[in-house]
């Protein structure tokens, strides 16, 4: 009994070493080209960052107010100094979020970090590293001149 005990426990010890230390790039686009290259971007740090992965999942994201003039673009890349990038489509536009109110000619965008990767920069001591709205950053490509003026 006690052998079979001593089995399981180091089952669910390998398992939850796996699920925090696994690499996991769960990006809906390519972004290594906007991060790279020489074209012209838009970049800006969050407004306001909430770290807390202890009440579960969607619980560690960075607010971001954009200009209006970006709402077209078909993507956008975060990048959390420690934790890595993360590129979305753009999906909704809010005004407010969380007592962050978006200022006239900008809109607000919520992006979530991995409650797993957080937990585990945690664990190696970056949570405040982290929890510093300037090491999150938004990066969107400037707006085709061309395709604005044609609309």
């Amino acid at each position: 009994m006690r052998r079979r005990l001593r089995y399981i426990l180091i089952l669910l010890l390998s398992l939850s070493i796996i699920t925090l230390w696994w690499p996991v790039n769960d990006s809906d686009c390519n972004f290594g080209d906007l991060l790279v290259s020489k074209t012209k971007k838009f970049q800006v740090n969050a407004t306001k960052v909430i770290v807390q992965p202890w009440r579960g999942r969607h619980h560690v994201y960075g607010i971001f107010m954009i200009p209006n003039e970006y709402k077209e673009s078909p993507f956008f890349v975060v990048t959390v100094q420690g934790a890595g990038s993360y590129c979305s489509k753009q999906f909704g536009y809010k005004k407010n979020f969380n007592d962050v109110f978006a200022e006239p000619g900008t809109y607000l965008v919520q992006k979530f970090v991995r409650t797993r990767t957080a937990l585990r920069l945690i664990f190696q001591g970056l949570y405040f590293q982290i929890n510093d709205k300037q090491n999150w950053t938004l990066t969107l490509p400037e707006p085709n001149t061309t395709t604005a003026t044609s609309n």
